[in-house]
C-alpha cells in the first residue's frame, strides 16, 4: 500500500509482486549468493530447477529446501562443460514441460593472480566458466524462454567488471563480457518480450569471503571505500535479482545494477 500526493491509498496488485507459477533456473544455487537466490524465488512462489558440481553439496540443499516447503530440482552440472550445459537445459525442458519463465546465470569462479602469471589453462577455465556458459546458457534457455510468451534473464556480475583492480585482469574481463552480452540481449530478446538485466555485486559475505573477513586488515581495507561501511550479505543480492524477475519491473531492462554499498560511485579519498 502506498500513498499518492493527494493523501489517497494506492493499492498494487499482488500478482505485480508475485512469482507463483513461475518456472525459474539458477545456476550455482548450492552455495553463497545462488543459494539464496534459490530461496528468495521460492519465497515469491517460484519452482526452481538449479544445478551444482557436487551431488553431495546438491542433495544436501534439496533435503533442506523440501523441508521448508520449497519446490526446487536439481542437477549436478559444471557449466564450464557445453556438454553439461546441454544436458543441463534438456532436463530443464523435461521438468518444465518445454517452458522456462527466469534464466539466473548465477554460477562462476575467480581468483587473485597477477596476470603476467596467468596460465593458458586457467584463462580457459575462466572464460568458459563465466562468459561461455552465460552465452550458451541463454541460448539454450531462449527457445523455453520465448515458448512461455516472455520472461526474465538475470546475470551475474562483478563490480571488477567496470571498474580496475589489480591481479583481477581476467575476472574482471569476463565480467565485462557479461555485462555487455546483457545490453545486447535486452535489445536483440525485447521483440520476444525477454527482458535480460545484470548484478553487479561488490564486496559480499559468502562461504570464500568469510575467512578472510575474521582478519581486521583484511576486513578494514574491504571496506574502506564503502559509503555504508560493510560488506553486503548474499540475501541482499538475492533479493535484487528476485525483484527484476517480477512483473512489477517489466519497464526494467539492459541494465548492469551496481548492489555495492556506494563503493562504485566513492569519489573520497
Amino acid at each position: 500500500m502506498a500513498i499518492n500526493n493527494n493523501g489517497n491509498a494506492l493499492a498494487f496488485s499482488d500478482a505485480q509482486w508475485s512469482l507463483a507459477g513461475k518456472r525459474a533456473v539458477v545456476t550455482g544455487g548450492t552455495k553463497g549468493i545462488g543459494y539464496a537466490i534459490v530461496e528468495e524465488l521460492c519465497k515469491f512462489g517460484a519452482t526452481v530447477h538449479t544445478c551444482a558440481r557436487q551431488e553431495a553439496d546438491l542433495l544436501e540443499c534439496l533435503r533442506r529446501w523440501e523441508a521448508k516447503g520449497f519446490k526446487v530440482t536439481g542437477s549436478t552440472c559444471d557449466v564450464s562443460s557445453p556438454e553439461d550445459r546441454e544436458k543441463l537445459m534438456a532436463e530443464v525442458s523435461s521438468v518444465f514441460g518445454g517452458k522456462l519463465d527466469i534464466l539466473v546465470n548465477n554460477a562462476g569462479t575467480g581468483f587473485v593472480k597477477p596476470m603476467a602469471l596467468i596460465t593458458p589453462e586457467e584463462y580457459k577455465f575462466m572464460m568458459s566458466t563465466n562468459v561461455d556458459s552465460t552465452f550458451h546458457l541463454s541460448q539454450l534457455a531462449y527457445p523455453l524462454l520465448k515458448a512461455s510468451g516472455g520472461g526474465a534473464v538475470v546475470n551475474n556480475s562483478s563490480l571488477a567488471g567496470s571498474l580496475g583492480i589489480d591481479n583481477l585482469s581476467i575476472y574482471g574481463t569476463t565480467k565485462a563480457a557479461v555485462n555487455q552480452l546483457t545490453r545486447n540481449l535486452a535489445c536483440e530478446w525485447a521483440k520476444d518480450n525477454i527482458r535480460t538485466n545484470c548484478v553487479s555485486p561488490g564486496s559480499i559475505r559468502t562461504p570464500l569471503l568469510e575467512p578472510l573477513l575474521a582478519m581486521p586488515e583484511f576486513k578494514a581495507k574491504e571496506t574502506y571505500r564503502i559509503p555504508l561501511g560493510r560488506v553486503g550479505e548474499s540475501e541482499e543480492v538475492a533479493q535484487l535479482v528476485a525483484f527484476l524477475c517480477l512483473p512489477a519491473s517489466r519497464y526494467i531492462t539492459g541494465q548492469v545494477i551496481f548492489i555495492d554499498g556506494g563503493k562504485s560511485i566513492n569519489g573520497n579519498l
